[in-house]
């Protein structure tokens, strides 16, 4: 019932509705005769097409996008594998000069040392040439002073000697 009353409003010749009805038929006919629909649909189409070239290009956009990502991503690995070479050549490095370091430290400590030993045992043979050239000096000035008194001894025996070869003589 409510759909009746619905079509006698629209209908009834009296209402606006009627006569919105009536302009908007005219206005559709109208549009279909000078090819409005056509130029609608013509634009619809271009309107279509245009939206299918803008999601071609994106879609190609995207796919030279992620080659693009996938050959940066590439060249990062490339980079951290270089970066990591480059760290292990400069750990072996710095081991090998550490290496070549500690052996160097450890000959100039070894020359120093024999140095230090052959030094010392100059001095050593030094203070032993001298202790030895003082005591043969001290056994010279010894030998002297007791043969010197030995001589004295030696002279007055002597004159003792003749004294009393004299007396036997005489």
């Amino acid at each position: 019932m409510y759909f009746a009353e619905i079509l006698h409003e629209v209908f009834d010749p009296s209402g606006p509705e009627f006569w919105v009805l009536v302009a908007t038929v005219i206005f559709l006919f109208i549009a279909w005769k000078i090819g409005g629909f056509g130029q609608i649909g013509k634009a619809l189409d271009k309107r279509a097409d245009t939206i299918r070239k803008e999601l071609d290009e994106a879609k190609s956009l995207r796919e030279e996008a992620q080659k693009l990502l996938a050959e940066y991503q590439k060249k990062k690995q490339e980079a951290e594998a270089e970066a990591q070479a480059i760290i292990a050549a400069a750990k072996d490095e710095a081991e090998r000069f550490k290496t070549e370091s500690v052996a160097k430290v450890q000959d100039f400590v070894a020359r120093r040392t024999k140095l230090a030993e052959q030094k010392i045992a100059q001095a050593e043979a030094h203070a032993l040439a001298e202790v030895r050239s003082a005591a043969a000096d001290a056994a010279i000035a010894a030998a002297g002073s007791i043969l010197s008194g030995q001589a004295r001894n030696g002279s007055d025996l002597m004159n003792t000697a003749i004294a009393e070869v004299k007396t036997k003589l005489n």
